[in-house]
């Protein structure tokens, strides 16, 4: 957006006052003041420093919206850009600092990685197998897979900026750390052997030459590996020893390659001469160009997608413009266009060679100059196109021993080309070259793998050296990799492999801009507008189908290490936070999913005990955490509640996390515990997914404290009116690990250490004893069963304990009757002011069942000594006939000197059981 009085011609910079004391960033430096926020963009000038140099009437040095202000993290070999100070504001004017360098041509590095030894070394070879209308198909089919490729990719580049890493960098920020670091891994090692094809089409160039020049080391093999091994080592020591001049070097490679493609259309043109004539050479003709359009399948290797799979890797290169995004001076506009053009020009040159090649040059040729047609032989006996112009290639095509031709010749376009050695030499620039790239880019892509921390055991290759942080540890593993792969000395088998794992990353990088697309997240918006979701799907549908029919056991294998580190990486959930479109996916489906629970009426039989866990900061009570854990982990809802009397932490979620408790956390403020409490009942909870049984742990100090809080505490259990459930753990050595807060309402501390609990150990063949006094529901009953589902729990045996008697149940009904009814309204008005105090006729009215729970706890202490878990029901006192201290002496004398922890129980009185089919 250009700004009104932009153009009006009036420079200030004349004007600027220099400031007295040098600040940058806001700490005082030895040079002059220096901003950190002006930055090459879009049209080659700042936006920051042409709203500071050219406005009208007065300077500024506010910046306008940018990207770095936001960033956390620095883009590779660029300064960060940081938004002015206010200091700096206020200051004064002050300087402009440079631009950034511009970086070469997107398009024009992703043509050279795209153009490589395939192209003149296996092409026309590919023609001849194929023909010239199968090498179209071939040609326009990889062309589709990187074109929508390429399309994906500009929209993830152009959504955010892109640094080093290239398609590991794509992928793991777009789905995240799981899909991303496999890829990451396969992409690596697919650069590393890619170094290894181009560097072998190099050596086998330089073999052909010596072989025509009757120069032989050992032999056409041993000769490959030889010279193979040799060029790697001079490409590893240019790489170590610094690149600044490769920008240069991908311009004259460049130019050197589109020379030799001059050449080659020249030779074409050029009448035939004999020698060439004998090689299967005889300029454009319409008969070579029917014979050569069919296919000619030859060869273990000679089918459709066999010469698919070797045509493939040359049309890969097309994330070169991506990988150096930070260095461009507008990435949203250069990187679609700089791809998609390479895509393009590249695509036409492949199916101008094919053609051309197919229209010129004969399958089979002897490279005799004696193998003319006489005028003697019958025309009816010869063999072979080259018959029509003169030529009898008749016995090396009968017996197979022809060496020329396109279908025997791999330097047949050298042979056309009007100068032979531009064709060499193009070979030369397009495989070192290539060659090179992949050899920076694959420790590069690993060595950002490595700093991510995602797989043990690789951080030791992630350390770099230099002001450059070079990967130098990086470079001799690459080195390593394309040794080994060189010493295979054969180009149609290494170029398969290869096919497989480009073809893997290009599926996963389509499938991200689809995922990213489906997810509707906000923060998805990609300033490149021309793509497609449903195209991506396609291109990573294509991707996956086309591995399995090139060769089915590598795309196993690919596929086997893509889940193997998916599967490791989700056991190990690394402690990284990207904003995937997984995270975004994983939202819209929990939010769905609720949104349609809106519409399923409750039933019995899918009730789940739904808990409010007041464990006050979780670390300090993780025997509470641990039970709760047990029974509804994997199978209901647990939210952990917190109390505060001060500002909330996040620290008590990632304790959580750790302890792998399956729980939510929730932490309110409040003046007190009952209050706090109130907001977490009737807050807490999303639609349908919200608690229903509130468990806490038992109030041990009830004695000592005051008896506002004895009250508070009995206030909260009495949870009953808004149909909770309601369970109180007490354990013989107390919950608390840490130095015990007041009740449930804390400061935000610090998480404690992961305390090892009993409930985290197998339980053995003990029992758990449930006393089921009274019919609650069936809550009593249901949570002893869900903790035998649990592994550690399975082996216990449940033993159920009924009390009650039928033949006295009209007698306690008339007992409750009258105990419901007050006295007097003084006692009334004592209950109201003091809900707290005992008076003596309390105490009568209630005495039976202050004698019930005493004897209660007797049998507990003669039948559970033993057991791993006591359960029983809680008793319920009414309002207004229990003063709460007695209540609360009740659950003491219930659960006291008892050796197993005691769950005390109740139900809200409706069915959480059923024995019914409907």
């Amino acid at each position: 957006m250009e700004l009104q009085g932009a153009n009006d011609g009036i420079r200030l910079a004349a004007y600027r006052a220099n400031l007295p004391a040098p600040v940058a960033n806001g700490k005082a430096t030895s040079g002059g003041f220096e901003s950190d926020y002006y930055t090459c963009d879009g049209d080659g000038s700042s936006v920051a420093s042409r709203v500071s140099v050219d406005l009208t009437g007065y300077e500024t040095l506010d910046a306008p919206p940018r990207y770095d202000f936001y960033a956390n993290t620095e883009v590779w070999g660029r300064r960060r850009q940081f938004r002015p100070s206010l200091f700096q504001l206020h200051a004064g004017p002050e300087t402009p600092a440079g631009f950034t360098q511009c970086c070469i041509c997107s398009q024009i590095r992703c043509m050279l990685n795209i153009w490589g030894v395939i192209l003149y070394l296996r092409l026309p070879w590919i023609t001849a197998q194929a023909g010239i209308g199968m090498t179209w198909v071939i040609i326009l089919l990889s062309s589709t897979i990187t074109g929508i490729t390429g399309l994906s990719t500009s929209a993830i580049a152009t959504n955010g900026k892109v640094k080093g890493g290239g398609t590991y960098f794509l992928i793991s920020r777009s789905l995240g750390p799981e899909l991303g670091g496999s890829i990451g891994l396969i992409f690596a090692f697919a650069n590393a052997v890619a170094v290894a094809m181009h560097t072998v089409g190099f050596a086998e160039t330089v073999t052909d030459l010596m072989r025509e020049n009757e120069a032989v080391m050992v032999d056409r093999t041993n000769d490959i590996r030889i010279i193979g091994i040799i060029t790697v080592t001079c490409l590893l020591g240019i790489s170590m020893a610094g690149m600044a001049w490769e920008s240069k070097a991908q311009v004259l490679f460049f130019i050197v390659i589109m020379v030799s493609f001059a050449s080659y259309i020249v030779g074409t043109i050029i009448p035939a001469s004999p020698e060439k004539q004998s090689k299967g050479f005889f300029s454009y003709k319409a008969n070579i160009f029917a014979a050569n359009f069919v296919p000619d399948w030859r060869g273990p290797g000679g089918s459709f997608f066999g010469m698919f799979s070797i045509f493939f890797p040359s049309a890969t290169g097309i994330l070169a413009g991506a990988n150096i995004s930070g260095d461009l001076k507008n990435p949203a506009v250069a990187i679609p266009r700089g791809t998609l053009l390479a895509i393009f020009w590249t695509t036409v040159s492949y199916l101008i060679i094919s053609a051309t090649i197919g229209s010129c040059v004969v399958r089979d040729a002897s490279g005799v100059l004696n193998d003319t047609l006489s005028p003697s032989s019958a025309v009816e006996d010869c063999v072979g196109t080259a018959c029509q112009y003169g030529w009898d290639f008749t016995g090396c095509i009968n017996n197979k021993t022809c060496v020329y031709g396109i279908h025997n010749y791999y330097q047949s376009m050298s042979m056309v080309s009007a100068f032979g050695p531009l064709i060499t030499a193009g070979i030369f620039g397009a495989t070192l070259s290539s060659a090179l790239a992949c050899l920076v880019s694959a420790p590069k892509v690993f060595q950002c793998l490595c700093k991510d921390q995602l797989y043990p055991l690789i951080g030791f290759f992630g350390k770099g050296y230099g002001k450059n942080n070079e990967p130098i540890r990086g470079y001799l593993l690459t080195y390593i990799i394309a040794a080994c792969f060189i010493l295979i000395a054969e180009l149609n088998t290494i170029a398969p492999i290869i096919s497989n794992f480009f073809l893997c990353s290009y599926s996963l990088i389509n499938f991200s801009c689809f995922h990213a697309s489906i997810t509707n997240s906000p923060g998805w918006r990609p300033s490149f507008r021309f793509y497609s979701k449903w195209l991506s799907l396609l291109g990573a549908i294509c991707s996956v189908v086309i591995m399995f029919l090139l060769t089915w056991w590598a795309a196993l294998i690919a596929f086997g290490v893509v889940f193997i580190l998916l599967a490791y990486t989700l056991y190990k959930k690394p402690d990284v936070n990207w904003g995937s479109s997984v995270q975004a996916s994983s939202y819209n489906m929990a939010l769905s999913r609720c949104a349609g629970l809106n519409s399923v009426e409750d039933h019995v039989k899918n009730y789940r005990p739904q808990c409010l866990v007041l464990t006050g900061p979780p670390s300090s009570r993780p025997a509470l955490v641990d039970l709760v854990s047990c029974f509804t982990k994997d199978l209901s809802l647990m939210l952990c509640g917190n109390v505060l009397t001060k500002a909330m932490s996040d620290s008590h979620l990632n304790w959580l996390n750790k302890r792998k408790a399956g729980s939510f956390y929730r932490g309110v403020v409040a003046a007190d515990l009952q209050s706090g409490v109130n907001v977490l009942l009737q807050g807490a909870g999303l639609g349908r997914v919200k608690p229903n049984v509130l468990i806490m742990g038992f109030k041990k100090d009830w004695r000592s404290d005051t008896p506002q809080a004895a009250h508070n505490y009995i206030g909260v259990i009495d949870a009953f009116d808004l149909q909770f459930g309601v369970c109180v753990l007490r354990m013989r050595e107390g919950l608390e690990v840490s130095s015990p807060s007041q009740s449930h309402a804390s400061v935000s501390i610090e998480p404690e250490p992961q305390h090892s609990t009993q409930f985290q150990k197998k339980q053995g063949k003990k029992t758990i004893d449930v006393y089921w006094l009274s019919d609650d529901g069936g809550l009593t009953l249901l949570l002893p069963y869900l903790l035998t589902r649990r592994k550690r729990w399975a082996k216990c045996k449940v033993r159920v304990f009924v009390g009650g008697d039928a033949e006295k149940k009209d007698e306690q009904k008339q007992e409750v009757d009258t105990n419901s009814k007050p006295d007097s309204d003084s006692g009334c008005a004592s209950q109201h002011q003091e809900p707290w105090m005992i008076t003596d006729q309390d105490f009568e009215k209630n005495k039976a069942k202050s004698l019930r729970q005493i004897r209660l706890n007797e049998v507990l202490l003669d039948y559970s000594r033993e057991a791993a878990l006591i359960i029983t029901t809680m008793p319920v006192g009414r309002r207004g006939v229990c003063p709460s201290t007695l209540y609360l002496a009740w659950l003491d004398f219930l659960s006291r000197d008892l050796r197993p922890p005691v769950l005390l129980v109740r139900g809200n009185q409706e069915n959480v059981l059923t024995f019914y089919c409907q």
